[in-house]
């Protein structure tokens, strides 16, 4: 993964880390130091999907500190069917999911993710988008207020889901991958996300 100048975490370039299989098999033969390379590596990465999902910059350095202890304890059962990077991405992303569902989020009406419309368009924007000039910026402030306590009541799965597409930038597949679904449930789920956060943020999309 790499970061751009937002600080937003994205998949590294096709062959960016090449050496990381060297790195996990060293790990798997009991190389700590070989896994601090990983972990220094992706720790801004981590941390930046974990703080976009739980907006805590303490809680968010737990987090990747803990998903970095669940990948050394569990890096023997790694197997190198997906990259190192979508490992730890799943791990973190659930370990996400799992502290959002701890302060007990309300996210109203649970949707079905095996019922879809017949028609789903993913490319709807979910929050507004763009640099504003200095005097909005203050205006936009209150608008990132808004839209953090809409993520809010959304549910674990659905707010994740809003996070990986609209903040992180990761295809359908990768975010299938990284929280271990299909591609149809991710659509789904980001349809019903969408829906929800224009229903709760409509005052918003009226006034820009």
């Amino acid at each position: 993964m790499r970061q751009d100048d937002s600080g937003n975490a994205h998949p590294p370039d096709e062959g960016a880390h090449a050496d990381d299989a060297a790195l996990i098999a060293r790990c798997q033969a009991g190389d700590l130091s070989a896994f601090n390379e990983l972990a220094v590596r992706y720790r801004n990465q981590v941390f930046a999907i974990a703080y976009n999902a739980v907006r805590n910059e303490e809680d968010a350095w737990d987090l990747a500190q803990e998903a970095f202890l669940k990948a050394w304890r569990n890096i023997g059962k790694f197997r190198g069917q997906s990259a190192f990077f979508t490992w730890i991405y799943r791990i973190t992303v659930n370990l996400s999911i799992d502290a959002l569902r701890r302060r007990r989020i309300e996210g109203g009406m649970e949707f079905d993710d095996d019922v879809a419309p017949a028609r789903i368009e993913p490319g709807a924007a979910t929050a507004p988008h763009g640099e504003p000039p200095p005097p909005q910026r203050l205006q936009n402030r209150e608008i990132q207020a808004r839209i953090d306590e809409a993520l809010e009541k959304l549910s674990p799965e659905h707010r994740l889901v809003v996070v990986l597409r609209e903040v992180e930038g990761l295809s359908y597949e990768e975010i299938a991958e990284s929280m271990d679904c299909s591609v149809g449930t991710v659509m789904s789920r980001l349809f019903y996300a969408r829906k929800k956060l224009q229903t709760l943020l409509k005052d918003v999309y009226d006034a820009i």
